[in-house]
């Protein structure tokens, strides 16, 4: 016999707080100056920092024990 459960379902709370303390998000942004970046936001979308280069804010990221999640 297979029985099915149900997927959980998130509040917006929950869902916001999904990840936060696992993943780290990296996004292209453009600074104030007109120079691109790349952004890293918790999973809740605060944002943490820039770095010039994806590979560096990769580094960084892992260097926080968090795992990135390149988001286009």
């Amino acid at each position: 016999m297979i029985t099915t459960v149900a997927p959980k379902t998130f509040t917006p709370a929950e869902f916001a707080a999904f990840g936060l303390e696992q993943v780290a998000y990296l996004r292209p942004v453009q600074m104030p100056d007109g120079m691109h970046a790349i952004g890293v936001f918790a999973a809740d979308g605060r944002p943490l920092a820039t770095a010039p280069s994806t590979e560096l804010a990769q580094a960084l990221v892992r260097q926080n024990d968090l795992e990135p999640a390149l988001v286009h």
